[in-house]
This record gives C-alpha cells, structure tokens and sequence, in this order.
C-alpha cells in the first residue's frame, strides 16, 4: 500500500482525536495522485473528500481501511497508529504542514530511516498554509 498522511514539524497527526489541521490544496493533492487507483480512508476522513466529486470513483470508506489497501493502492490515514501496518507499506507520502501544532498521536514510522529512503521532495502552496512540503519515502529492500 502507498500510505498518505500529514504532519507537523514533529510528526504530529492529531491533537484529541481530531485532525491538527487541513488544507484543500493537500486533499485535492490526494484525489490527483490516487485518480488511477483505489483511495482507502476511514469514515472520520471521508468528509474531507465529501465535496469532491472527482474523488468518488476511487473512494473506498472502511474502519479497517488500513488492513484492506492492495498493494499499489493509496491509503490516507490521519487518527490512526500505522506502524502495525509497516510490513505492508510500500511507500509513504508525508504532506508536512511546516509547522508545529499540539499534538497526541505521531507518525509512528522511522521516517525518515534505515527502511527508508527520500527519493523527492516539493513544496507548494496551499489554501491555508502558505509552505506544504510533499515528501515521498519508499521502502528499501534489505537484501
């Protein structure tokens, strides 16, 4: 699976339960790069992509959205603990808000590590935030 998540400065997620921020350039960013595969979320996050009609075809919405993506399917992920789901994952795309927020649930990843190399990053501007890095991680083969 391609996990997508977003972070703060220190790989924080969420904040009480809840996502610490949102951006529309970094949920349409989602829809284009998972427009020729299935997008996997759980019911919290599917309200992002609610008004999003070019999102509906690959949208798949499950509680256990984690443990169902394919591999090369996409899987945004925003409240959970992922790192049960590490075997599974191929690459990881880490939309950075660049910025610190309160935060109660972090990217439970090495990130960047030793299975994992940065192999692009970008940054573009969003709705809200005026910097949002887009970091693309992917699995390294230990031989």
């Amino acid at each position: 699976m391609i996990l997508m998540v977003t972070v703060d400065d220190g790989y924080g997620m969420a904040f009480n339960q809840r996502r610490q921020s949102r951006d529309r350039a970094v949920t349409q960013r989602i829809a284009a790069l998972s427009a020729r595969s299935a997008l996997w979320v759980s019911p919290y996050s599917a309200a992002l992509f609610a008004d999003m009609p070019e999102a509906a075809p690959q949208l798949h919405v499950d509680a256990a959205f984690l443990s169902k993506a394919a591999p090369g399917e996409f899987a945004f992920a925003e409240n959970v603990s992922v790192r049960p789901y590490a075997p599974r994952i191929e690459r990881v795309i880490l939309f950075r808000w660049n910025r610190r927020y309160p935060g109660d649930l972090f990217l439970d990843l090495d990130l960047p590590g030793p299975a994992w190399k940065l192999t692009s990053a970008q940054d573009f501007t969003g709705f809200s935030h005026e910097k949002i890095s887009m970091e693309v991680y992917d699995h390294e083969q230990i031989h």
